[in-house]
């Protein structure tokens, strides 16, 4: 027999455990099925060297105001990330320094960076992302890729490989493979590409010491044995009066579902009756981006010792860019390189020892030759992971977002949809899936309220 509960969560993610804790504290009885054998979702801390180090999400800025009070509320200590020194820029193999948020550029490269970063911050403020076909131009700006409107926006091929290997990291795509409006929607949940990008007073201002996953797993120890791991959601049946949730270790009834996962991930549930042709369509149109974290670890910070930041930009392969990653306390010295979109496809088709020199070849290009000799060396290709399929986010390619962008949260009958991609603020980031278990948690109070009352 199907156990009884109010609502079924499906996904113990930051999103998924967010809403579950909610959804317990205003009375309602509720079981939180999660595929893996862990909780975390995209964000994933191990022990490496004797410290711990995150191979998923990572960061946290002043401006994710839900994930603030969280972190507050769970007594979870942050670290600023740091970020002294110079930092490096290597522009078709050549190499220069420099202090501060300005690279040292020729000026018509410099001025058309920052040309084409004011410009794409003013259209991402006239975006309505309540309601993106309201935006002016919306049609014309969907059909477009982002790699179109920097072709003809920055005329200096420097400045746009520059402006590449930021945003590469930012969606885990290229220009080429992002819809103009979609890219658009997305900086201007977070205000400016200012804020997606930087550090200091941006939203890579902070680290957690003890990993980001620490937020689920506090969340999951207050929920206790209503987390069910290694349970992976394989069919969601519904009728007029509940919803029938399958896996395979059980059965679940329920009277409402919160399907707090990637759009794409929920294409492996089968739905009865059918999913609306708009959503199921979505999950075919919403790929994850690809994103390898490479994380090597050494006895020394030798790049602090000459004055450098261990921030990085680089315009090619296999890394866009490069941060320095020591642990807390400073005692595990580390640099942390992203190879992301068509870079991280790349890289994953050479073999394991020549991923590892190539990705060492690129810190030493920044950083020196020391960089080629760490003590440890790790690295996290997300695409690979067969419950996340990439990182850090879902994307729009042209010409979809206004075709589908209701289907990412409107309900489908008893079904609610959670997840970061689904957030009006902070879409991609940790605070967009908290923002996002708020939105789910209130349609399905309200709903379950009026049945009651009914």
């Amino acid at each position: 027999m199907p156990e009884d509960v109010d609502v079924v969560v499906v996904g113990a993610g930051i999103a998924g455990l967010s809403a579950a804790r909610e959804l317990v504290s205003a009375g309602f009885s509720v079981a939180v099925l999660e595929a893996r054998d862990r909780v975390g979702g995209r964000t994933e801390s191990r022990e490496f060297a004797g410290a711990t180090f995150d191979v998923g999400g990572q960061w946290i800025g002043p401006a994710q105001k839900r994930m603030q009070s969280l972190v507050k509320e769970l007594d979870i200590e942050t670290f600023p990330t740091y970020h002294s020194g110079e930092s490096v820029v290597v522009v078709d193999g050549k190499r220069s320094t420099y202090r501060g948020d300005i690279p040292k550029l020729n000026p018509f490269t410099l001025l058309a960076l920052q040309n084409a970063a004011s410009g794409t911050n003013r259209l991402a403020k006239r975006v309505d992302v309540a309601h993106p076909e309201r935006t002016p131009k919306a049609a014309k700006l969907d059909a477009q890729t982002l790699a179109t409107w920097r072709k003809r926006n920055i005329p200096s091929k420097a400045g746009q490989a520059i402006l590449d290997a930021g945003l590469r990291v930012v969606f885990g795509a290229d220009p080429s493979e992002l819809s103009m409006l979609w890219a658009l929607y997305y900086i201007s949940q977070s205000n400016t590409v200012d804020e997606l990008i930087g550090i200091e007073g941006c939203a890579q201002e902070s680290r957690f010491v003890n990993g980001a996953q620490t937020v689920s797993v506090k969340l999951a120890e207050q929920l206790g044995d209503r987390v069910k791991l290694s349970s992976p959601v394989r069919s969601i049946s519904q009728t007029e009066e509940s919803v029938t949730v399958s896996t395979d270790t059980g059965e679940w009834k329920a009277k409402r579902v919160i399907v707090a996962l990637a759009p794409t991930m929920t294409a492996g549930i089968t739905h009865s009756p059918d999913l609306p042709s708009a959503r199921a369509q979505l999950v075919q149109r919403m790929p994850m981006g690809a994103t390898t974290k490479c994380l090597a670890i050494y006895d020394r910070a030798f790049w602090r010792e000459a004055g450098l930041s261990g921030e990085a930009v680089m315009t090619t392969g296999p890394l866009a860019v490069a941060f320095d990653n020591t642990s807390a306390d400073g005692s595990v010295p580390a640099l942390l390189g992203f190879s992301v979109g068509s870079l991280a496809r790349d890289l994953a088709k050479l073999s394991a020892d020549d991923r590892r020199t190539a990705v060492l070849d690129a810190l030493a290009s920044c950083f020196g030759p020391k960089a080629r000799n760490p003590i440890e060396y790790h690295e996290k290709n997300w695409q690979e992971d067969p419950w996340s399929k990439g990182c850090p986010t879902g994307n729009f390619g042209p010409g979809t977002l206004l075709q589908f962008a209701d289907a990412l949260s409107e309900p489908v009958g008893r079904v609610h949809w959670a997840g970061t991609e689904t957030a009006q603020e902070f879409c991609g980031f940790m605070e967009g899936a908290v923002e996002s278990a708020e939105r789910a948690v209130a349609e399905v109070s309200a709903a379950l309220k009026s049945e009651k009352v009914a």
